[in-house]
C-alpha cells in the first residue's frame, strides 16, 4: 500500500514578500568606510548610479545616507539613515548607523530594528573598542553577524593574522567566504569560495564612483593565471588549500544563532570586492525573524499587522518641519491608512501616508511587509518604542533607554527666540539622542534649560541644529556634574538630599524630579543613607 504523500501548500503572497527581505544594519569603529561602504552598496544595487564623496566638503556630491547638512560639512554621520531598494529579487533595507560613540543611543536603537548586522573593520587596525562594543550588542541579541575587512586596496595586516584576531579578541568563529588576492603587493581581486571563482578587478580613473570592472573565471582558467602571474596564482592556492584543511568550516545554524561569522574581504573605495560580498550576503542572510512580545512569539507570518517605533526624526524636510516616525514592521501586511491600536495609550491610530526612504529623499508607498521600514507622519503622538498592533494589547519591549552622561545649560543670545528655542528643544529631545530638564517641576520656561546627552559632540548637533532649523543663536554651557539618578519618595527628602553639596535638584519635562550628583562617592553616599527614597537610572 502506497503512502500519500502531503499536498504542498501554495505559497502566500505575505511568505513570498518576507523571503524577499533582507534588513540589516552596518556598524563599525569611526572611520573604517561604513559611509563608503553604504555609498557602494547603494551603487551596486543600482538604487544611485553615481556614487558620492564622503570626506570632501567641498565636493559636488556627497554621500547619499549623509543627507544632513552638518554630516556633509564635517564628514561625519550623526544619525542613521534608512535606505531601501531592489537587487537580484531581493527587497533590501539597509540601517546606516553612527560610527562615533557619542551617537551610540541611535545605533543601539537602530540595532533592534535589524535582522542582521555587517561589522566592517578596517584591515589595519582589525578589531577597535567601538567594534567591541557594538559586537557585544548584537552578541546579546543573537544577530547574526557578517564581517567585512574594508581597505584592501593599502597595505594592512596579513589576512590570516586579521581572521585570528577576530576570533580570539571577539571569541566568535570566522569563515571566509572571500579571500583577498594580491599581485606585488597590490590587491587586485577576491576568491568566492563558495563559488570556487576569482574577481579580477580593473582600476579606472573614476576613483570608485562607478562600478569596478572585473573578469570571472576559475582558478583553472588560463587567461587568468597569466593576468595574475605564477607566484600570486601559486599564492592564492596555497592560501585556499590552507583555509580549506584548517579553517572553520561553513554552518549556516551557527551563522544564524550568531556563532559564526562570514569574512569577506575589499574596498568601498574602489568597489574591489563588493559585488561578491552583496551577492553572497543576500544569499545568506536571514530574512525577518521572530520577535519577543507581551503575548508570546510574533512570527512575521501572523496575519495581523504589527510593528514598533524605533526612531523619530524631526525636519527631514525643513521646509515643512515634519516629524517622521520610523516603524519596523514585525508581522502581517501593513496597508496605507489603515487603522492600529497605539498599544501605550490604548488609542486607536490611522496611519496615513506612509513613505519608503533612501536617507531624506522619499516615495509614497501603498503597502508593506515583515521585515521593510516605513515612515510615517506624526505630530507628536508617537515615541521610541512604541508598539502599533492590530493584533490587540500585544507590545514588543527591548528598545534600550540610556541616561545622560553629559549636562549644558542653554543660554539663548536673543531673549526674543525663546519661543522658538523651546519648540526645537522639544522637537530635538523628541528624536531620544538627549533629553531636557529644568530648574522648576512646575516652570517650564526657566531662563536655562538644561540638556543632557549621552556624548559630548550632541551638543554640537544640537546647536548646530537650533541654529540651521529653528533660527535660535544659543551656546552651551557645560555643567561638571554628571551623575543624574531619578528620585522616587516624599517630596521633602528630595529637597533636602538635592540642597546638599555637589547636587543639583532638576526635573524632565513630565515633573519628575532627578538629583544631578558631582561624582560617583557622593551618589553611592545618598544612596547608602537615605532608606525612604528610591534612586532610578532611567525616568520612571
Amino acid at each position: 500500500m502506497h503512502s500519500q504523500l502531503e499536498p504542498i501548500p501554495p505559497v502566500t503572497e505575505l511568505e513570498t514578500a518576507i523571503r524577499r527581505r533582507r534588513t540589516f544594519a552596518i556598524i563599525s569603529h569611526p572611520d573604517a568606510g561604513k559611509t563608503t561602504l553604504t555609498e557602494k552598496l547603494l551603487l551596486y544595487g543600482g538604487a544611485i548610479h553615481l556614487a558620492g564623496s564622503v570626506k570632501a566638503r567641498r565636493a559636488q556630491r556627497h554621500a547619499t545616507s549623509d543627507w544632513m547638512k552638518l554630516e556633509q560639512e564635517r564628514g561625519i554621520s550623526v544619525t542613521s539613515s534608512v535606505m531601501q531598494f531592489e537587487y537580484e529579487g531581493y527587497h533590501i533595507n539597509l540601517l546606516d548607523t553612527p560610527g562615533h560613540e557619542d551617537f551610540s543611543e541611535d545605533t543601539y536603537r537602530t540595532l533592534v530594528a535589524a535582522d542582521s548586522a555587517v561589522m566592517l573593520l578596517d584591515n589595519r587596525r582589525g578589531v577597535e573598542e567601538r567594534t567591541r562594543q557594538l559586537f557585544e550588542v548584537c552578541k546579546k541579541r543573537r544577530i547574526p553577524i557578517f564581517t567585512f575587512v574594508n581597505k584592501c586596496d593599502r597595505a594592512g595586516e596579513d589576512p590570516l593574522k586579521l581572521v585570528s584576531d577576530v576570533e580570539s579578541d571577539l571569541g566568535i568563529a570566522c569563515h571566509p567566504v572571500t579571500w583577498p588576492i594580491f599581485r606585488d603587493g597590490t590587491f587586485v581581486g577576491v576568491y568566492d569560495r563558495r563559488q570556487s571563482l576569482i574577481h579580477l578587478f580593473s582600476r579606472d580613473e573614476e576613483h570608485g564612483a562607478r562600478m569596478a570592472e572585473v573578469r570571472v573565471g576559475s582558478l583553472e582558467n588560463g587567461e587568468l593565471r597569466e593576468l595574475l602571474g605564477v607566484e600570486a596564482h601559486a599564492q592564492l592556492v596555497h592560501d585556499i588549500a590552507l583555509l580549506d584543511a584548517a579553517g572553520h568550516p561553513f554552518d549556516h545554524v551557527a551563522l544564524l544563532a550568531g556563532e559564526l561569522s562570514p569574512v569577506f574581504f575589499g574596498s568601498a573605495l574602489t568597489n574591489f570586492g563588493l559585488e561578491p560580498f552583496l551577492r553572497e550576503f543576500l544569499e545568506l542572510a536571514p530574512p525577518p525573524s521572530p520577535r519577543e512580545s507581551s503575548a508570546g512569539v510574533v512570527q512575521p507570518t501572523d496575519s495581523a499587522f504589527t510593528g514598533f517605533v524605533f526612531k523619530i526624526q524631526a525636519n527631514m524636510d525643513p521646509k515643512h518641519r515634519d516629524r517622521i516616525a520610523f516603524v519596523r514592521v514585525c508581522s502581517g501586511r501593513f496597508e496605507a491608512g489603515m487603522q492600529v491600536n497605539h498599544v501605550r495609550t490604548g488609542k486607536s491610530l490611522r496611519l496615513a501616508a506612509p513613505q519608503q526612504f533612501m536617507a531624506r529623499e522619499r516615495t509614497a508607498i501603498s503597502e508593506a511587509w515583515p521585515g521593510d521600514v516605513i515612515g510615517v507622519m506624526d505630530r507628536g503622538t508617537l515615541r521610541i518604542g512604541d508598539t502599533l498592533s492590530a493584533n490587540g494589547e500585544l507590545e514588543f519591549h527591548g528598545i534600550p533607554r540610556f541616561p545622560p552622561e553629559h549636562f549644558a545649560r542653554v543660554v539663548i543670545k536673543d531673549p526674543m527666540r525663546r519661543k522658538q528655542l523651546d519648540s526645537g528643544l522639544r522637537q530635538l529631545t523628541e528624536e531620544g539622542a538627549a533629553q531636557v530638564f529644568f530648574t522648576s517641576g512646575t516652570d517650564t520656561t526657566s531662563p536655562t534649560p538644561i540638556v543632557g546627552a549621552v556624548g559630548l559632540l550632541q551638543f554640537d548637533v544640537m546647536n548646530f541644529r537650533l541654529e540651521t532649523e529653528y533660527g535660535v543663536a544659543c551656546r552651551f554651557e557645560p555643567f561638571t556634574a554628571r551623575y543624574p539618578r531619578w528620585v522616587l519618595g516624599p517630596m521633602e527628602d528630595i529637597e533636602r538630599v538635592a540642597s546638599g553639596p555637589g547636587s543639583t535638584l532638576l526635573f524632565d519635562s513630565k515633573q519628575n524630579p532627578l538629583i544631578l550628583f558631582q561624582d560617583a562617592w557622593s551618589l553611592r553616599w545618598v544612596q547608602e543613607r537615605e532608606t525612604r527614597l528610591k534612586f532610578l537610572e532611567n525616568a520612571p
